[in-house]
C-alpha cells in the first residue's frame, strides 16, 4: 500500500468482499440507486451543472487578519479547507461508480492543476495532495504546501508526468490497448497502484483555477476513467457595484464557482443540502481554524466493530 494513502486511510469500516482497495462497496443504499448505475452507465450521462457565486470581502479581510500565524493562506487554501470540511460532513459526496457499483472512497484527496509558469508555453502540472478529515485551514495550508515544493519547481517531473511520458512513446495501437488495458483492470479493482498513485481521475473532487490566469469560470466535464465524482472550477475575482436596502452604493468582490456533479452518488436534495453546507462555512472561515467536532460517517457502508 502506498505511504501517502496508508497514512491517510479511513479506519472506521470493515473490509468485505466486493471492496475495493481504494473504497468500500455501499451496500445499504436505496434500491433506486442501485438501479441508477445500469441506465446511467457513464459519468457523461450523469452530470449535473451547479454554478455559485461567493462574495469574499470577508475572506480577504480573513486572510489579511491571520496573515501572520498562516503566511502563506489564500482565498483558495480556505475554499480547498471548505471542501474538507464539507467532506468531513457530507460523506456520500466522496462515494463514486466503477462499474454500475456506488464505492464509498477510503480517503479524501484531490487533484489540483497547476501551471509551472504562467505563459502560453509554461507546462502544467498535476498535485493530489491528501488530508484527515479532521484538518484545520493551517492543516490544509501545510499540505498543499508540501506538495507544491516538490511538483513546482521548473523541469521537476513527479509521477504523473513520468507516466504520461512514458506512455506517449507508445505507438499508437500500443497506447490504444495499454489503455484499455487500464480501464478494464480499474473496472475490476485490479488496476496497479502504480497507476493509481499517480492519476490525477482518480480523486475525490478535481479542482481548478482558472481565475489564476484571468479567466471566468467554465463548466469541466467529469473523466471517464478513474472515480472522481465532483469537478469544481475557480473563476477569477470580479468587482460588482450594488446597492443595499437603503439605496446605498457598496463594491462587492465575488469569485464563480462552476461544479459538475455525478448524480448517480446521491441525491438532489442531498447535493442541494450540501452546497448550502458549503456557502455556511465559506460565510464562517473561523470555523476552519479548529477541527470538526465530529466526523460523520457513510451510512452505506459497514463500520468496523469497536471492541
Amino acid at each position: 500500500m502506498d505511504k501517502q494513502l496508508k497514512q491517510f486511510k479511513f479506519k472506521h469500516f470493515k473490509w468485505r468482499l466486493g471492496d475495493r482497495y481504494d473504497g468500500w462497496r455501499v451496500r445499504n443504499v436505496d434500491t433506486v440507486f442501485q438501479v441508477i448505475p445500469f441506465f446511467l452507465r457513464t459519468r457523461m450521462d450523469a452530470q449535473n451543472f451547479y454554478s455559485d457565486r461567493i462574495t469574499i470581502n470577508h475572506l480577504e479581510e480573513f486572510v489579511q487578519e491571520h496573515k501572520a500565524e498562516i503566511p502563506q493562506l489564500t482565498i483558495m487554501h480556505i475554499l480547498i479547507a471548505a471542501l474538507v470540511r464539507l467532506f468531513s460532513q457530507r460523506p456520500n459526496l466522496n462515494r463514486f461508480v466503477v462499474w454500475n457499483k456506488i464505492f464509498a472512497r477510503n480517503h479524501f484527496n484531490l487533484s489540483i492543476a497547476v501551471k509551472r509558469s504562467l505563459t502560453d508555453d509554461g507546462e502544467e502540472t498535476l498535485i493530489k495532495p491528501y488530508f484527515n478529515m479532521e484538518d484545520t485551514l493551517q492543516d490544509v495550508v501545510c499540505r498543499i504546501s508540501e506538495e507544491i515544493e516538490r511538483n513546482i519547481k521548473m523541469g521537476q517531473k513527479n509521477g504523473s508526468d513520468v507516466v504520461a511520458k512514458t506512455l506517449g512513446f507508445l505507438p499508437s495501437f500500443l497506447l490504444r490497448t495499454a489503455v484499455l488495458s487500464l480501464f478494464w483492470l480499474d473496472k475490476i479493482g485490479l488496476m496497479p497502484r502504480t497507476i493509481f498513485r499517480v492519476s490525477p481521475w482518480h480523486s475525490s473532487v478535481f479542482l481548478t483555477n482558472i481565475g489564476s490566469i484571468g479567466v471566468e469560470s467554465i463548466y469541466h466535464h467529469l473523466y471517464e476513467f478513474g472515480t472522481c465524482s465532483m469537478f469544481v472550477a475557480l473563476g477569477r475575482k470580479t468587482t460588482r457595484n450594488l446597492t443595499d436596502k437603503e439605496g446605498n452604493i457598496f463594491k462587492e468582490k465575488s469569485l464563480l464557482l462552476r461544479f459538475v456533479l455525478d448524480e448517480r452518488v446521491c441525491d438532489g436534495f442531498y447535493y442541494a443540502s450540501s452546497m448550502r453546507a458549503f456557502n455556511k462555512i465559506l460565510a464562517n472561515p473561523e470555523c476552519l481554524l479548529s477541527p470538526p467536532e465530529q466526523v460523520v460517517i457513510d451510512e452505506g457502508v459497514k463500520r468496523k466493530k469497536v471492541k
